[in-house]
């Protein structure tokens, strides 16, 4: 019956959210001017004056319910207007939080869609990135590869390393590590690379930019993340691809090759400054056996303005104009000495 119906309707529309549609239908409107007229209304009017309702323009007296008593339109117009704008307002503020949703729930998005595949896999917290590590080095069979760029670590990251270190090298696994020279003034880096090196582990330093990783067994790496927006400095990727293993592996070496021995002592001090990096000492090697210095340039993997700018900085160290002249000091320079005593692990494939 339509009593029951609008009635329903008269409450929900007093205290709900307008229903209806923005603009009232012909059959709404037709039937408004009947009920001004004091014409009853029909089951066939039921949809029109459930508009009506909620419009506020009628009320429904459940006792005569045929006889809805009209309101004034002005009115029910201001109200409609207000609703209207209020539920703008909602839908304004909505539409506002949409992007710092998106931008919330890409990053997880981000982290299953580089998941998906087997080669890759996005450790955002750091215990994660630290229990998936320790557990590559735990199960590591012939070698384990670390990068450290960053500055000096603290005494139970060092310690927590030490231990790793320790087991990995009493299972036969070679381990060596790549620091920047800057570690080599902090004391506990030096007792950390001293314990070790006693125990066969290999350091050296390097002052050039080079790239964070650890590598297992040449079949798994970890590295920093580079893809995913925002993420903090401490998240990482585990890679198992073999060929993209091979070529973090291969960047490492290409480092370790540049890089300076270490033992756990001082930056050692040399004529005019600072220890020789490896780069120069092979720039110097070159220079004095009198290589052209292209090839140098090409088997160094540097181009003839850094190979110049290397040579000017050597001159320069040592007070001489010369190449000749540079050739003559660095032969009988104490780091020629020390670099000819550290030779034998430098042999390729070291």
């Amino acid at each position: 019956m339509v009593a029951l119906g609008v009635t329903a309707a008269a409450r929900d529309g007093a205290d709900a959210a307008p229903v209806a549609a923005p603009v009232l239908s012909a059959a709404a409107r037709s039937l408004y001017a009947r009920v001004t007229r004091g014409e009853p209304v029909g089951d066939a009017d039921a949809d029109a004056l459930r508009e009506l309702v909620a419009w506020r323009l009628v009320i429904v007296d459940p006792d005569r319910p045929r006889s809805p008593i009209a309101l004034d339109p002005q009115e029910a117009g201001r109200r409609r207007l207000d609703d209207e704008l209020r539920a703008m307002a909602d839908r304004a503020a909505r539409m506002a939080a949409i992007p710092d949703l998106a931008d919330e729930l890409g990053v997880h998005f981000e982290r299953a869609k580089w998941r998906s595949g087997s080669s890759s896999e996005f450790l955002a917290e750091p215990e994660q990135v630290d229990a998936r590590i320790g557990e590559a080095i735990s199960r590591a069979e012939t070698e384990l590869l670390t990068a450290r760029p960053r500055g000096p670590r603290s005494p139970e990251l060092i310690a927590s390393t030490m231990a790793r270190e320790a087991h990995a090298l009493a299972r036969g696994v070679t381990v060596r590590t790549l620091c920047h020279d800057s570690q080599r003034d902090d004391p506990a880096t030096r007792a950390w690379v001293t314990t070790m090196t006693a125990k066969g582990s290999r350091f050296r330093t390097l002052a050039a930019p080079f790239q964070q990783c650890v590598v297992v067994d040449r079949r798994q790496a970890f590295i920093p993340d580079h893809i995913v927006n925002s993420s903090p400095s401490h998240a990482a990727w585990h890679v198992v691809d073999r060929a993209l293993v091979a070529f973090i592996a291969e960047g490492f070496a290409d480092a370790w090759r540049r890089a300076d021995i270490w033992h756990g002592d001082p930056l050692p001090a040399a004529e005019g400054g600072t220890g020789l990096t490896r780069r120069q000492r092979e720039i110097l090697i070159d220079t004095a056996a009198g290589i052209d210095q292209r090839i140098t340039a090409r088997r160094l993997r540097i181009g003839l303005r850094t190979l110049s700018k290397e040579l000017g900085d050597l001159r320069a160290r040592w007070g001489v104009t010369t190449l000749a002249a540079l050739s003559y000091q660095w032969a009988l320079s104490a780091e020629r000495q020390r670099m000819t005593h550290d030779r034998p692990e430098d042999e390729p494939g070291n």
